[in-house]
């Protein structure tokens, strides 16, 4: 994930490295510099996490903007400092922007007021009805890209434990990779002007391989 440079933010935790990792992990807790220790490490605890969360939040629940912050805090908290806080750093992908830092709280606002009041608890019974509701609120989760780091992540999260709402198993996310990365991608930014389908797309075939339904 590429960070703006447009002004000056080194005095910002979340915008500092790793002494001696060649700025290839940012700073945190555990001093860790290699790459590979680091995804291990954040895999290890994102598993451990979903354990916690799936206990607790229950099936009739109504996620809030609170509860994203705390999901990444309670995935990322034993490693960064900056854990469950909305990021202070403007960040892109290639030449695509996400939300400015600034906009932040006020477009999370907007989401627990709108998509995740409207699609959560999630009780649709129709897979199609499933579909439509995880990739409404994980795009434009995504778009927002509230935290500094791991927000595709978390976003899956939140569509796991959604999706566990609605009665099917944790989603199998799996082949988020290679050419399946990519339309996520494209998918994503088709977000930009409201166009869902894409994202429902990705994440029926999600939800299929999930249930093993071909």
């Amino acid at each position: 994930m590429k960070k703006s440079r447009r002004y000056d933010t080194s005095h910002l935790i979340e915008d500092q490295f790793e002494p001696g990792s060649n700025e290839q992990t940012l700073k945190n807790k555990l001093g860790i510099i290699n790459p590979a220790e680091m995804d291990k490490r954040e895999k290890e605890e994102q598993l451990r996490a979903m354990d916690e969360l799936t206990d607790l939040f229950d099936r009739d629940h109504r996620f809030t903007a609170a509860d994203i912050c705390n999901m990444h805090k309670i995935w990322l908290g034993n490693i960064y400092e900056w854990a469950g806080k909305y990021r202070q750093v403007k960040i892109s992908k290639g030449d695509f922007s996400f939300a400015f830092p600034e906009q932040i709280p006020k477009l999370m606002a907007e989401l627990e007021k709108g998509q995740l009041h409207e699609f959560t608890p999630c009780h649709f019974k129709a897979q199609d009805d499933i579909a439509e509701a995880l990739a409404v609120v994980h795009t434009e989760l995504v778009l927002i890209h509230p935290f500094r780091e791991a927000n595709g992540r978390v976003a899956r999260m939140l569509a796991i434990l959604m999706a566990i709402q609605a009665g099917l198993p944790p989603l199998d996310f799996s082949d988020m990779t290679g050419a399946g990365k990519k339309e996520y991608i494209k998918a994503v930014q088709a977000g930009m002007d409201r166009d869902y389908k894409p994202m429902e797309k990705v994440l029926t075939f999600v939800i299929r391989k999930t249930l093993r339904i071909r």
